[in-house]
């Protein structure tokens, strides 16, 4: 009878707890990586010197003015060549020391990729360098000179922005970070590109084949379409081989194919309709095509293996733990975020990704849109890529899609909510450097286990893929030691029982990293090999190495605890996050 009202007691408890505040808003109407008022107050609006940039590919234009808009220096061309770089620092310098300028600010619009010369010169000369978007520059360009467009009426739209807080500092990015992203985005274009002559190929191929391709579930992961694709040019060429000479292609070939799947194809010549009259010329472009797909498909694969080598180098390697993330949608991921210190908070990741709605209000008329259009469009694309992915592979996720769709929410709202709540939870995961207890991650992925498995899919060396590990076990937090090692335990104990003839790498590398984590081999004759379902999981660590063969090292605290828990001490982590 007193069970109920200690129910309803707790129940009370968790469902009143307080929410935390929002953070107060700034009491500042500049944005914090553009304002000015400090620097300006120090030396005085008459000694602060501004030069504006306008970039273009092969030349750009500056000009120096202070902070009041007296120009000091007139609007001058600048060639991209390093001379021109130099005469322009030296005739800048001059002007400072002849106005006596305390402080001098290089205010560059950003232009793709063309004003990146011009800020290396002037960063490197020692000068403070700040990038001014184009839709910033334009607005004050309109506003003071409306239907007016000249470079140098573009020098002062770029001098009101930077003088109005609108010359925002971009934080530097380290070379980890900066290959990441480099390499993703190549291995993305590279991906469209493959995409894009697949289906030039299929074009071809039915012009030549016609309805071969639909024969299959899929076509570009059955190796016998392929290979009959590339070896014979007419259905009644298929028909004079018949089922000997398909079988003694697909040997030549070094492909193994199924009788049944083989009697599939002679069936279909049988009955295949007639080819093009210029079948000959669309087989030759077909095969072209072909040899350009396998060549992007092997650039692919050296990327995937290079992207590998730099994410585990970073704490965005974590992130493997959710199910439905794997290395390469980690790495794009890792590669458009940068330095996850670059974000004060969770909100300013999908704050940069524009993952909100846009909004209009007047008044009385508040109405909210679609995303907004100005915003970090390769990182949304990144979270919302990896958003998709969680929807079909994460059941956590999955089932709320499943709640949302019942209640008859647009399918756009569902993947931008879970987007958002990702780029949260993964926020605590990289910035805190620890494995949460959230729902998201009761079935969770093991992080070295996944990268082995990728790299045994790429074909990685054996002397890489070790130091891709030993590199990820650095990343992993002390108390996830034990966890990831059960998986690789498992696997080792299988490798030893295959007693397979000849090296095996796997087998060689396995008890390195054990050991790394803090558990060695016990040579046992009695135990064997151990399917670890889902009763032998919940057991206890200590209890699952035994079983194994296997004893930890060192029993710190670190890997298995202490008598008396950290909390005694030093109380509960501020770091931990609650979850609802």
């Amino acid at each position: 009878m007193e069970i109920a009202p200690m129910s309803a007691t707790i129940v009370t408890l968790a469902t009143s707890r307080p929410r935390t505040r929002r953070a107060p808003r700034p009491k500042t109407v500049h944005k914090p990586r553009g304002t000015l008022q400090p620097q300006v107050q120090k030396v005085g609006p008459e000694h602060f010197g501004i030069v504006s940039v306008d970039c273009a590919k092969a030349r750009s234009k500056w000009m120096l003015a202070d902070f009041y808009g007296n120009v000091l220096v007139p609007p001058t061309m600048l060639p991209h060549e390093r001379g021109h770089f130099a005469v322009a620092i030296a005739q800048l310098r001059e002007a400072i020391e002849r106005h006596r300028l305390g402080h001098v600010v290089i205010a560059i619009e950003q232009t793709g990729v063309y004003h990146q010369p011009v800020k290396r010169a002037f960063a490197a000369a020692g000068f403070e360098c700040r990038t001014v978007h184009p839709l910033a520059s334009k607005a004050f360009r309109q506003a003071a000179h409306p239907g007016v467009k000249t470079d140098d009426e573009d020098l002062r739209g770029i001098f009101l922005a930077a003088s109005n807080g609108f010359g925002l500092i971009e934080q530097p990015l380290d070379p980890v970070t900066q290959q990441l992203r480099l390499l993703a985005r190549h291995r993305r274009d590279l991906v469209e590109k493959r995409s894009a002559l697949c289906c030039q190929f299929l074009e071809h191929l039915d012009a030549v084949l016609p309805g071969f391709s639909r024969l299959f579930g899929d076509f570009w992961t059955t190796p016998a379409a392929r290979t009959v694709a590339r070896h014979f040019a007419s259905s009644d060429a298929i028909l004079g081989a018949g089922l000997a000479g398909l079988s003694q292609t697909m040997r030549d070939a070094g492909q193994q194919s199924r009788t049944q799947t083989l009697q599939r194809i002679l069936a279909w010549a049988r009955t295949a309709a007639t080819a093009d009259l210029q079948a000959v010329i669309h087989h030759r472009i077909a095969l072209a095509l072909d040899d350009d797909i396998m060549h992007k498909t092997r650039e692919i694969e050296v990327l995937e293996g290079q992207l590998a080598s730099l994410l585990v180098q970073t704490p965005y390697v974590l992130l493997l733990v959710f199910p439905g993330i794997n290395v390469v949608s980690a790495a794009e991921f890792a590669g458009e975020m940068g330095p996850i210190t670059h974000y004060a908070h969770a909100n300013a990741i999908t704050g940069r990704a524009g993952l909100f709605p846009s909004r209009y209000q007047s008044d009385a008329v508040d109405v909210q849109g679609c995303l907004v259009r100005c915003a970090n469009r390769t990182l949304r694309a990144a979270i919302l890529t990896i958003a998709g992915n969680l929807l079909k592979c994460n059941h956590y996720f999955g089932g709320m899609a499943g709640r949302w769709a019942a209640i008859g929410k647009d399918p756009r709202h569902t993947r931008v909510k879970i987007a958002s709540r990702f780029s949260r939870i993964a926020y605590h995961i990289v910035a805190g450097r620890q494995i949460l207890d959230h729902p998201a991650l009761c079935k969770r992925g093991y992080i070295l286990d996944k990268l082995i498995d990728f790299h045994q899919g790429h074909r990685t060396p054996p002397s890489l893929m070790m130091t891709d590990l030993q590199a990820a076990a650095e990343q992993l937090p002390s108390n996830q030691y034990i966890i990831e090692s059960l998986p690789l335990v498992q696997r080792l104990a299988e490798t030893r029982a295959a007693r397979r003839r000849g090296p095996q790498p796997i087998g060689e590398l396995l008890p390195l990293l054990l050991a790394k984590l803090g558990v060695s081999s016990v040579q046992s004759q009695t135990i064997g090999v151990r399917d670890l379902s889902e009763s032998d999981r919940a057991r206890s660590p200590q209890r699952l190495m035994f079983l194994l063969g296997f004893e930890p090292l060192e029993k710190t605290g670190a890997l298995f605890g202490s008598s008396t828990p950290d909390t005694a001490a030093w109380g509960p982590s501020p770091y931990v996050p609650e979850w609802r």
